[in-house]
């Protein structure tokens, strides 16, 4: 039995693990509270895969499913507590060797909360409650001609 190559991605209400088995026959796939297992055979010799997984946080099992395709087996795990970000998919640290980050699909959903919205939304009024174009000082039409290239204007002492 070889433990079967996986990629996840993390969103507000779910998590998605795809596990990269062509040609799967007889997929199982478990889904506990704190706890996810898969199983099946595959590939062209016919290898038995099993993975198991304690999960970062618990799942909603009864919410939870799996979609099988020719090429991989993706799961959809929901969470017990959406909108709660999960840095990883496992609950230990140590790093598993048959699983990554699916980066293609990866996205950093807690920059659209509403809370980013609405610390935006005050930023904005801030900066309109500081004043306008007509609040800037009067350069005195610098722009306007083209005396201060001569060599009449000398620059002040500034000692």
């Amino acid at each position: 039995m070889h433990p079967a190559t996986a990629k996840w991605y993390d969103r507000r209400d779910y998590v998605f693990i795809e596990f990269c088995v062509a040609d799967s026959r007889d997929v199982k796939v478990n889904f506990d509270k704190t706890k996810f297992g898969f199983s099946c055979f595959g590939g062209t010799d016919n290898v038995k895969h099993d993975n198991e997984v304690d999960l970062f946080e618990a799942i909603d099992q009864n919410e939870s499913k799996h979609k099988r395709t020719d090429r991989s087996v993706l799961c959809c795990l929901r969470k017990a507590d959406p909108g709660k970000a999960w840095p990883r998919l496992t609950k230990d640290k140590a790093k598993v060797t048959w699983l990554s980050v699916d980066f293609n699909n990866w996205k950093d959903w807690e920059d659209d909360s509403d809370e980013e919205l609405g610390n935006f939304d005050r930023f904005s009024e801030m900066m309109n409650t500081m004043g306008g174009e007509d609040d800037l000082p009067d350069l005195d039409g610098a722009d306007d001609d083209e005396s201060a290239d001569s060599d009449d204007e000398k620059m002040p002492d500034l000692e």
